[in-house]
């Protein structure tokens, strides 16, 4: 597995330019190509020091059209060489404010000050984390936050899904057509997903254990065996023997930069667009995982990037803004 770091510590890079990216990902890098590729200026603002967003900690990605199996390090260095060759990548860039200067965007960074005409927004999602034992240890040996990015890798395998609600729902009715037994495990003392899938989950028989705080992951250092709970009622601690766990118990958009520029954002934080990726707010778009409603799926980031850079070059080329 490759891991680069590309970071810009030193102040190598201008300020300027005609369109800002906020977030390098598969959709930020999609963006950035069609933007630059339609004559505009182009950087890439990205706040950590290895860029590749969610697609860079995928154990591994055998959904993405054209590789049969690339672990996600690798898939996201493709991406990132393939933008290389039109636009400039900023990293270590934490964007703390958004404010409108005059007919461009001043964007305001733990570093500098950036300019733009047009932004786009991509700075996805982090998985919620479990923050328990062995989480950590075991992360893409046996534990993972995506049924549909890893769950073929679990093929004839015991796997269980941590989390009541719809997401873990749906990955667990995902996974019972691959895995050899799937169960789920909750927190709540009920189930918490819709009925449509109470239904679904209990028509297939698969196991809903309610009322279990995870304690650990365990693990004989190389892989995931299985895991540690304690029944909330009872206060009895039991082992669970396991070869993969799916973790859904949320994720957290990464948007509190956008606030007082006044993107609309829904309950839960993620950006509200057009189908087209607009925003409410003239010259910001979104794309990826950070929209409301996304797929969460690399392929779809993509598509996304792409559009909302289409989209923008046209709303400039109409004057749209």
């Amino acid at each position: 597995m490759m891991q680069f770091n590309v970071s810009s510590t030193e102040r190598n890079y201008e300020t300027d330019y005609d369109v800002i990216i906020i977030g390098a990902g598969a959709a930020g890098y999609s963006a950035g190509v069609y933007i630059k590729r339609s004559g505009m200026s182009v950087a890439i603002l990205e706040r950590e020091s290895v860029p590749g967003g969610n697609t860079a900690v995928s154990p591994l990605v055998e959904n993405y059209l054209g590789f049969n199996a690339i672990e996600g390090a690798d898939l996201a260095e493709v991406f990132r060489k393939h933008y290389a060759q039109y636009g400039k990548i900023i990293t270590e860039i934490d964007v703390r404010d958004i404010k409108k200067d005059g007919e461009k965007f001043k964007i305001i960074t733990n570093r500098s000050e950036f300019t733009a005409r047009a932004l786009i927004v991509t700075t996805g999602t982090t998985h919620r984390k479990m923050n328990v034992k062995g989480e950590d240890e075991y992360y893409g040996k046996g534990i993972s936050y995506c049924s549909t990015c890893d769950g073929y890798l679990f093929k004839g395998k015991d796997v269980a899904v941590i989390g009541g609600g719809n997401s873990g729902a749906i990955s667990a009715l995902y996974l019972n057509g691959i895995a050899k037994t799937v169960s789920v495990i909750a927190h709540s003392k009920i189930k918490k997903c819709e009925d449509a899938y109470i239904k679904a989950i209990d028509e297939k028989k698969i196991p809903f254990i309610l009322n279990a705080e995870t304690e650990e992951f365990i693990g004989d250092g190389k892989k995931l065996t299985g895991m540690k709970y304690k029944d909330i009622v009872t206060g009895e601690e039991k082992t669970v023997n396991l070869d993969g766990i799916f973790v859904y118990i949320g994720v957290i958009p990464q948007t509190a930069f956008l606030k007082n520029i006044g993107v609309v954002l829904d309950r839960h934080g993620f950006i509200v667009a057009d189908e087209k990726g607009r925003t409410n707010v003239p010259g910001i778009y979104a794309a990826g995982d950070v929209l409301s409603g996304s797929e969460e799926q690399i392929a779809t980031a993509v598509g996304e990037g792409s559009k909302a850079a289409i989209t923008l070059y046209t709303d400039i080329i109409n004057k749209k803004f």
